[in-house]
């Protein structure tokens, strides 16, 4: 049953809400994250690295990635990503061999440090291919992780 007391609270929270919202304080579009259909629901690398407009990066060494040589639990695989290229726009992870391939895409500031860190899950063994883009062209490197225990359901 819902005393008196927390009705006050939960109308006057609303309450609050609703005026901020009315005076543009808060503005949902500018925390709601694109989301590229396509790419993320692809079921090929080519197809995911096209959805995105990667397909056609060039190799690189400027960038580095850390993740482990064998990840024991392919649920939880730590990834980090970072190069000296200037003006980084974005970032894309890529697993090759997972279901869907694209494991995620970081938009970027260019005058931003060009460094991510997350995990990802992997089925299987595969390479990790990292995307930068950067001044209109597209630069990649991967690492292989060999997973002994597959995150993807394997």
């Amino acid at each position: 049953m819902l005393n008196r007391r927390m009705f006050l609270k939960h109308t006057m929270g609303t309450g609050a809400l609703a005026v901020a919202a009315a005076a543009g304080l808060l503005a949902p579009v500018a925390v709601f994250a694109g989301w590229n259909k396509a790419a993320f629901e692809a079921k090929d690398l080519a197809g995911a690295m096209k959805g995105v407009g990667e397909d056609s990066a060039s190799a690189s060494d400027k960038i580095k990635i850390k993740a482990p040589d064998i990840a024991e639990n392919g649920a939880v695989v730590p990834v980090t990503v970072s190069t000296d290229i200037a003006g980084v726009e974005s970032i894309s992870l890529y697993i090759e061999k997972n279901g869907t391939p694209l494991a995620a895409t970081f938009a970027m500031d260019s005058s931003s440090e060009a460094f991510v860190s997350t995990r990802v899950k992997m089925g299987k063994t595969s390479n990790v291919i990292a995307v930068v883009n950067a001044g209109g062209k597209s630069y990649k490197a991967h690492k292989e992780v060999k997973v002994t225990i597959g995150g993807c359901g394997g």
